[in-house]
Parts: C-alpha cells; sequence; structure tokens
C-alpha cells in the first residue's frame, strides 16, 4: 500500500471543501471554518476527556440530520463556541442550510480548544470576539489557506513547542481522496524526546515537515512523559481535527472514518486521549468520487485516515511561527 498526495496536500484536495482561517495576534487565538459546498455527510468521535462542543449529538448515526453545512474549529475555550454563531451568519446571508418550513437554518457543528494561557490579550470586555472570527473565516473560506500560527491554530501549544494548524491530503489506489485537519494543542509531544524528529516520521510523505525521519538510535527518555509546563488541567489542552474524504459514505462509515483518524493522534502525539484532552475528530463525506469503497477499500479508507492524520498534526507543529510574546519557542527555532 503507497500513498501520495493530492495536488495542494490540504484537506481540500477533497471536493466540495474550502477553509478559511481568521486570527487576532494580539489576542494569540483565532477560528478555522471547513465549508461544504453542499449538504455533506458527517460524523463525529470524541476520545479525549474535556472536549468542548456544538451539535456533535446530531451527527450520531441514528438521528435526523442527514447533512452539514460547515464545520468551526475555534480557540478560546468556552468562548470560541461563539464562532459557530459567526460562521452560520455568514451561510445564511447566502442562503445556505437546512429548509427548515421555508427557514434556511445553516448546520455548523464546532469544537474548541483551550488557548487562554498562552501569552495573548483576552481582556476583550463583555463580549468575546469569536463570533465575528467565525464569520470572517466562513467568508474566507477558499481552496487554497495558511498553515501554522494561524486560524484554531494561532495560539495553540504542545508540550514543549507551539501547536498550530496542520492540513494534509492523501490520493488512494482506488482514486478516492483522503484530507486531514488538525488544530494541534495537545497536552503531550509532537516531536520524540528532546530531539527535533517527529513521532509521525514513518508516515511522512516527501519533507512535508522536515523530511528527519526517526532518530538513530532513539534518544534516551523518549518514552517519558513530557507535558506542558505547567501542571495541566482537564480545560487546557485539546487537538480538534477534521477528517474528510470524497467517498460515498453513510453516517456510520462517517462516524468510522472518525473513529480510525483518531489513530494518528496517537501517532502524532505522545501521549493522547489523556483526560486532560477534549480531542476530537469530525468526519466529512463529500461523496464527489462517486466511489463507495467495498470492504478492502474500506480497510485502505480507514488506514489513510490515520496516516492522513497524523502527517497533518506534524505539518501544524512544523509550520508554526514565532511570535512576540510566545511563551513557547517554534519547531523551526530549536
Amino acid at each position: 500500500m503507497s500513498f501520495r498526495t493530492g495536488p495542494r496536500n490540504l484537506i481540500t484536495d477533497v471536493a466540495g471543501l474550502s477553509v478559511g482561517n481568521a486570527g487576532d495576534a494580539r489576542l494569540k487565538s483565532g477560528v478555522t471554518a471547513v465549508v461544504c459546498e453542499e449538504p455533506t455527510v458527517a460524523g463525529v468521535q470524541v476520545l479525549g476527556g474535556a472536549p468542548g462542543t456544538r451539535e456533535t449529538d446530531m451527527l450520531e448515526p441514528h438521528n435526523l440530520v442527514e447533512g452539514i453545512n460547515a464545520v468551526v474549529l475555534s480557540g478560546g475555550s468556552a468562548f470560541g463556541l461563539d464562532a459557530a454563531s459567526g460562521a452560520q451568519a455568514a451561510l445564511r446571508e447566502d442562503g445556505i442550510g437546512f429548509d427548515a418550513f421555508g427557514h434556511v437554518v445553516p448546520i455548523v457543528p464546532a469544537a474548541i480548544l483551550f488557548d487562554l494561557v498562552n501569552g495573548g490579550d483576552k481582556d476583550w470586555g463583555r463580549y468575546s470576539p469569536y463570533r465575528e472570527l467565525g464569520y470572517a473565516a466562513a467568508k474566507a473560506a477558499a481552496a487554497d489557506f495558511s498553515l501554522g500560527s494561524t486560524g484554531a491554530g494561532t495560539g495553540a501549544t504542545t508540550a514543549g513547542l507551539k501547536g498550530g494548524l496542520g492540513s494534509a491530503s492523501t490520493v488512494l489506489a482506488s482514486g478516492v481522496t483522503v484530507g486531514a485537519l488538525a488544530a494541534a494543542n495537545g497536552v503531550g509531544s509532537a516531536t520524540v524526546g528532546p530531539s527535533r524528529h517527529f513521532w509521525a516520521a514513518p508516515w511522512e510523505i516527501g519533507d512535508e515537515f522536515g523530511g528527519l525521519g526517526f532518530p538513530h538510535p532513539l534518544p534516551p527518555g523518549c518514552q517519558d512523559i513530557v507535558l506542558k509546563g505547567h501542571r495541566p488541567s482537564p480545560v487546557e489542552n485539546t487537538t480538534i481535527a477534521v477528517i474528510a474524504t470524497d467517498a460515498v459514505l453513510t453516517k456510520a462509515a462517517a462516524k468510522r472514518l472518525a473513529i480510525a483518524a483518531h489513530d494518528g493522534f496517537a501517532r502524532a502525539m505522545w501521549p493522547s486521549h489523556t483526560p486532560f484532552d477534549g480531542d476530537l475528530v469530525f468526519a466529512l463525506a463529500t461523496g464527489r468520487s462517486g466511489i463507495a469503497p467495498d470492504p478492502a477499500a474500506a480497510l485502505e479508507l480507514y488506514a489513510a485516515a490515520g496516516a492522513t492524520m497524523a502527517r497533518a498534526i506534524a505539518r501544524g507543529v512544523f509550520r508554526a511561527t514565532p511570535e512576540a510574546g510566545d511563551r513557547l519557542p517554534a519547531w523551526s527555532s530549536l
């Protein structure tokens, strides 16, 4: 089984999706919106112990709504849930949403990460800025978008390094495309011990996050559990992500895709899925390829979901940039 990237090596290589970022450098926080060109089959899987979400129950296979219009990833902890309202407003202006007896209701599930103590100015007054950031992110949605310290990854951190927004894509032999988008903000580390090498190295395609491979021999202490510089609490971390494909999937199969993509968290971050993370994956299936995977093709699809997600997380950390007031270094400064 060999994989290659799509033309952009972004989640937008999956036909039918666009992505927009909005952020505030002073705030050290931001929002990323994934906008669907048409109602899209979706699922979700939460494996972290401290999630912050909106409209995730609706995505369960036994519930009514079959297609959603966008997904929002936001910084700001619980305040960031306002970002979905902004994205919803942007979509409603364009007439995009579920037809509820003549009323247009955009369906916009969302998840948040904690970035309140990253050195940014969070003294925003009565109302947080996340609704407006969500609106701006949805309006900015396009096929090409930036990675690293942008959007929901603007103020993201990991153990010892800045986190960031990452994305990657994989084209399978069947012609199906898989794409991943991740805001890496986990309590654990994306790199092997004290080295510059990424845990996700075995899944790297080309030199998309440095091309360093695994260190040999492995450095002493690489199995030590290294966490962020202060004592973690159940609200201070989270990697939130989207896995997408142009395959034809049911809601149940989309949920299975989200479950498989969580393997990428475990391959890219050590540790992951802790009680101190809100680790979550949304899944989107646009169906644009027209291919409904048979059992053998489904196995390849789910395997690619984990590998592509691992690459996206590593790319987010790799592409982070140093900014004034940072409390942690960027990978590029090591």
